[in-house]
């Protein structure tokens, strides 16, 4: 279960331009989510329903890792591997996290000494600033991966079909949230892992139209399952919003084929902007943040510039993504720098 020597990889540029727009959109529409109950319903449905129908993005840069890192056929090097592919993940987790508990202690107007070393304390648990979760569940997939990897080539597709049915099954369980102990971050991310790899490395043209059917159903119950709770309730509901759910699992996987066999069709003109996204797509994700604190309290009225939310984020998710870009860019230029954004 090799990749096939000529499967393209601008879809993979695609994916994680994508992935890097939902996540940067997730975070500046954030302050609208608690406004449910509190503002007219035009007011708060479009940003609560984007959100609804982008929480695809993080376990979308799930499984590129798994379809690529566990696709490589090289024998495998544990040095190597510690310091080029987990060194590259963990270098830039410690510095990012002392930068945003540095970032933290000046939020009350001064320097909080105390209060950043308490971060920088509690980091190992927990932390510093909300995006930089994804690290607590992505490294230990990395440890995951070389042993992921000669299994799956040795197993036969029938097991592999089984072990992704199982997992989904999980997903499930973990949705209905089913007491069992196999509801653990490592293996629902694990998952996400071995289903990269393997839609990576089959052929599905002929489920192309189930695909669809499927991105359309879940994307379509993610937006007015929320909407409905959510105005129902009079407050912010997170039934579907998991990334360990059936859900987004399916929604994730239905982006993933779809982008692998439609991504040639996009015109050559928006080729380079994808790709210029996809190779500052890390450093968006971790900078991006940072450039959004003067924004993102309600209070401060930034947001407050625009008539509406849906004009506010139309205006601010690709600007706040191209501050990031030129960011993330600058930094990679240096060689002083350019081991913050890999």
């Amino acid at each position: 279960m090799s990749r096939p020597a000529n499967t393209p990889l601008f879809f993979i540029e695609l994916l994680r331009c994508i992935a890097a727009i939902a996540v940067v959109g997730i975070h500046v529409l954030g302050p609208y989510r608690h406004q449910v109950g509190l503002t007219d319903f035009h007011y708060w449905a479009f940003p609560v329903g984007l959100n609804a129908i982008s929480r695809w993005a993080v376990p979308v840069f799930i499984l590129i890792s798994g379809a690529l890192l566990l696709s490589d056929a090289r024998p495998f090097n544990c040095r190597h591997y510690l310091t080029r592919r987990l060194g590259k993940v963990v270098v830039p987790f410690v510095t990012w996290t002392l930068i945003y508990a540095f970032a933290a202690s000046l939020l009350g107007g001064h320097w909080d000494v105390s209060g950043m070393l308490k971060l920088i304390e509690l980091s190992p648990n927990q932390p510093v600033w909300y995006h930089l979760w994804f690290f607590y569940d992505f490294i230990p997939l990395y440890f995951v991966i070389p042993l992921l990897a000669p299994l799956l080539n040795k197993m036969d597709e029938q097991r592999v079909r089984l072990l992704l049915a199982a997992w989904l099954c999980l997903t499930l369980m973990h949705w209905l949230k089913v007491d069992t102990p196999l509801r653990q971050n490592l293996i629902l991310y694990s998952g996400y892992l071995v289903a990269g790899w393997y839609l990576f490395n089959r052929d599905q043209k002929d489920q192309l139209n189930l695909w669809k059917m499927l991105l359309g159903f879940s994307l379509g119950c993610n937006l007015l399952v929320t909407l409905w709770l959510d105005w129902r309730m009079s407050e912010y509901q997170t039934v579907m919003m998991s990334y360990k759910t059936l859900n987004t699992a399916l929604i994730a996987c239905s982006l993933f084929v779809l982008a692998k066999y439609y991504a040639e069709q996009i015109p050559q003109g928006w080729r380079k902007p994808i790709q210029l996204i996809s190779k500052y797509s890390f450093g968006i994700y971790l900078c991006h943040p940072l450039l959004l604190i003067p924004a993102r309290e309600l209070d401060l009225g930034i947001y407050q510039w625009f008539a509406h939310p849906a004009l506010a984020l139309l205006v601010m998710i690709p600007l706040l993504l191209a501050i990031a870009m030129l960011v993330s860019a600058l930094l990679s230029r240096s060689r002083f720098t350019a081991w913050m954004v890999p």
